[in-house]
């Protein structure tokens, strides 16, 4: 075993822990899932972890109604692939009921829309625990978070109030009403992920990889052209060779010009890149602390 596939296994060995303690500790936990390569990754480990029982958990989709259409069918075969139980929470039902305000405008997006929704799903199934793929190294709020972190009684974060975790032991004692959210794989990069899908050939979705499709260019991030985004008079569309680094609601999610068309392709190109991979989120540019803002609120 070389050293890279050593360290990946070792990965894996502490998410599948963390996975078995939230199984141990909690009553009613579930599993958020986005259609992104770390939520596959984090229900690829929870069958690992309880096989060959069922995925003790159901999935959480929190649905803007602005997805990649690749992702809405990547999601449907993945949860009949494993037999699991899907729950979906819908930004646009919310704006039916008038619990959100739709934005306006040309940078209008629903992904921040997405953390009302979310609260409310987690309320109404009664989750103790949320398990979520988040990575410490993804961005510098994501950084400060703990494998066990609490939520108090309106969801809401406090990063300067977190729980002690030697040893690897768990505190995951909450009122009723309160929740934790859990990140099983913080201690995995971007390119762990990749080494270890690439090694388990999991199948992903095929937005991750090469293809030509119209874009649109605004504040330097290229978008996938949609009937969602509204273009200023000025924006053009056009073709070009493209993948997604991430992949979320289609007016905030932006593109790389690519041309891996393959998993060792984009391992390689990963490896020698000096732009993250949320570098090409417009949700995370509105300030320079956003994504802590959000998360402070209730937000994943």
């Amino acid at each position: 075993m070389d050293y890279s596939l050593s360290h990946i296994k070792e990965l894996e060995s502490e998410s599948i822990f963390v996975l078995r303690e939230v199984a141990a500790q909690f009553e009613n936990p579930v599993l958020m899932f986005s259609g992104g390569k770390d939520s596959i990754l984090m229900v690829y480990l929870a069958y690992k972890a309880f096989y060959p029982a069922k995925i003790p958990f159901p999935l959480l989709h929190i649905d803007t109604g602005h997805n990649f259409p690749e992702t809405i069918k990547y999601r449907d075969d993945l949860v009949e692939k494993y037999g699991a139980k899907l729950i979906v929470g819908s930004v646009q039902d919310a704006i039916d009921k008038k619990l959100v305000v739709e934005e306006t405008g040309y940078n209008a997006s629903r992904n921040s829309l997405q953390t009302a929704v979310l609260l409310e799903s987690l309320e109404n199934g009664k989750f103790d625990a949320a398990l979520g793929g988040a990575r410490r190294d993804e961005e510098k709020a994501r950084a400060k978070e703990r494998f066990f972190s609490h939520r108090d009684e309106f969801g809401q974060w406090d990063p300067k109030n977190q729980r002690p975790e030697l040893w690897n032991l768990f505190n995951g004692n909450c009122r009723i009403g309160e929740h934790f959210r859990i990140f099983p794989i913080s201690n995995w990069t971007e390119l762990d992920v990749w080494q270890y899908l690439a090694y388990e050939k999991v199948e992903l979705p095929s937005l991750y990889f090469a293809h030509e499709r119209e874009v649109l260019e605004r504040d330097g991030i290229l978008l996938a052209d949609c009937d969602y985004i509204r273009k200023r008079p000025e924006e053009k569309t056009y073709k070009a060779t493209v993948r997604c680094r991430t992949i979320g609601d289609m007016t905030c999610t932006g593109v790389w010009k690519s041309d891996a068309s393959n998993v060792e392709d984009i391992i390689e190109e990963i490896a020698t890149t000096r732009l993250t991979e949320r570098g090409g989120r417009t949700d995370d540019k509105r300030s320079e602390t956003s994504m802590e803002d959000r998360k402070k609120q209730g937000y994943f």
